[in-house]
């Protein structure tokens, strides 16, 4: 007897999507709470105490998903146009 099965399969998007949402969200939670969030994420991304970030929508749990050193990545090469 065969074992009628659906396998089930996701593929996990792009990591530079996924690093853009989740700045976007990281974003958006320290401007609810009235932060200035550029400065808030050089912060961060220069010292690497998650303090900086809000926990609010679970922004400081999120940005700690992205290593910095790939966040500072993505940034110079979208800036010099080598990345979208």
């Amino acid at each position: 007897m065969a074992i009628d099965k659906t396998m089930s399969f996701k593929v996990e998007k792009d990591k530079s999507l996924r690093a853009k949402e989740i700045l976007k969200e990281v974003y958006q939670a320290l401007v609810e709470k009235g932060y200035n969030p550029i400065n808030q994420i050089v912060g961060y991304i220069l010292s690497g105490d998650p303090t900086y970030i809000t926990s609010h929508n679970d922004a400081r749990n999120l940005i700690r998903m992205i290593e910095r050193d790939e966040l500072l990545e993505k940034m110079v090469k979208y800036y010099i146009g080598l990345e979208d």
